[in-house]
């Protein structure tokens, strides 16, 4: 039988990149102007974080536990949370699999052991997605609660321990009911939970408490934050990394408003409103790097030319743009008009 470590391992070792599966290389600042003015450019490349203790009452039933993993990509650390208002538990997200993780999760066990007056169980554990950085500690709950049940959307990376989530399948323990959102993009599996007792939502790594977030598919990325920001959700924004956003629905608009802003700075350059032009090659992605990102160090454009590609793809799937020779962009029909205009 596949055990959940054993798929973490197999995933680093064939997709190395997704040891960083979360916060983008780059410190975007997300806009909330209209999209006829260019986002603002950051005045620092990187915005310091807060801090976060390891266990955090944020609400009556909500308990932030986190993973023990800080780093420049998953910010103060996985967010892992513990959900109701009773001794029997729900589990969201298991941090890395690293020894600190364990134990944290054990004291706020205990913790609860002496606010509730009885033992404490985790009887149901939800994974959002199946990034290592959110499935490694799956072993180490087992070997505490080995009669809690295990789910994950089973798109993509399936362990035969654990059970499928169903888009629109409510999980309750008592005092909290989750509604499960398929919202794709960051990762093919990824999941939403609704918490309807709070009208709040466990965001994932779909939208995050500092920054913006990687994803897979531009395209998908975006149809799952209309549909987060359209189930009209009133509360917080509990991400899978950073601080709760108080805002969380706001939120979720501003990601929408940033990404249409980055299309909307490409197709500019393409347009020849950046100055300068493609010629009849077009514009390669690293050439409209060297535009949309000029404020940021060279050693930066690698890594944004990955987006750049993502927004171009998306771009090219609704017609808006088309390749042109080896690697170049251009307006969709551009060649046409031009031969008209003569």
């Amino acid at each position: 039988m596949l055990r959940t470590q054993t798929l973490a391992t197999l995933a680093l070792r064939t997709h190395p990149s997704l040891l960083r599966p979360t916060l983008t290389t780059l410190p975007f600042t997300i806009p909330t102007r209209s999209l006829q003015t260019p986002p603002p450019r950051p005045r620092k490349m990187v915005e310091p974080l807060s801090h976060l203790p390891p266990i955090t009452r944020l609400s009556p039933l909500v308990l932030r536990i986190l993973g023990g993993n800080p780093s420049k990509f998953t910010l103060q650390g996985t967010n892992t949370y513990l959900l109701g208002a009773g001794p029997r538990k729900l589990l969201l997200d298991t941090g890395e699999g690293n020894s600190l993780w364990p134990q944290t999760l054990k004291e706020a066990l205990e913790a609860g052991n002496a606010s509730v007056g009885e033992g404490v169980s985790i009887e149901t554990v939800l994974l959002t997605h199946w990034h290592p950085d959110h499935i490694g500690g799956v072993p180490a709950v087992r070997a505490l609660f080995p009669d809690a049940r295990v789910y994950k959307n089973r798109c993509t990376h399936v362990s035969p321990d654990q059970e499928d989530i169903a888009d629109g399948q409510l999980f309750r323990v008592p005092g909290a009911t989750l509604r499960a959102l398929h919202t794709p993009g960051h990762a093919a599996d990824h999941m939403a939970f609704l918490l309807e007792e709070e009208d709040a939502m466990f965001t994932g790594d779909n939208v995050l408490g500092h920054g913006t977030a990687v994803f897979e598919d531009l395209a998908v990325y975006m149809g799952s934050l209309e549909r987060m920001a359209g189930t009209g959700f009133r509360g917080r924004a509990y991400p899978g990394h950073g601080e709760v956003i108080e805002e969380g629905r706001g939120k979720v608009g501003e990601y929408v408003r940033h990404r249409l802003g980055r299309e909307e700075e490409v197709l500019g350059v393409l347009r020849g409103e950046e100055g300068g032009g493609g010629g009849e090659a077009g514009w390669s992605s690293m050439g409209i790097v060297k535009v949309v990102y000029k404020v940021y160090p060279e050693g930066l454009h690698g890594p944004a030319e990955g987006g750049v590609v993502q927004v171009l793809r998306k771009l090219e799937g609704e017609g808006k743009v088309e390749r042109v020779g080896a690697g170049g962009w251009r307006i969709a029909g551009a060649e046409g008009q031009k031969k008209s205009a003569l």
